[in-house]
C-alpha cells in the first residue's frame, strides 16, 4: 500500500468513527506527544526534577504556540 492509499485508508475508518471515538484518539495523541516531549528534556538534563522538566515542557508548549500563532 502506498502512503496516499494508507492516508485514504485512514480517513475512511476515521470517518466511521463517532465523534467521541475520534477525540479519544486525539487526546491519546496529545498524551503521547507530551511522552516524547519530556523524554526529550529528560534525556539531556537527567538530573533535573520532575518540576524544573514539566515546567521545560510548558515553556517549549507556549513557544511553540506563539510561533504558530505569529505564522497564521
Amino acid at each position: 500500500m502506498r502512503l496516499a492509499e494508507g492516508i485514504q485508508k485512514q480517513i475512511e475508518i476515521y470517518r466511521l468513527m463517532t465523534g467521541a471515538q475520534r477525540l479519544c484518539i486525539g487526546f491519546e495523541l496529545y498524551e503521547t506527544a507530551i511522552a516524547i516531549c519530556h523524554a526529550g528534556i529528560k534525556r539531556p538534563y537527567p538530573d533535573w526534577a520532575e518540576r524544573e522538566i514539566k515546567a521545560e515542557l510548558v515553556t517549549r508548549l507556549r513557544d511553540a504556540a506563539t510561533r504558530q500563532a505569529v505564522t497564521e
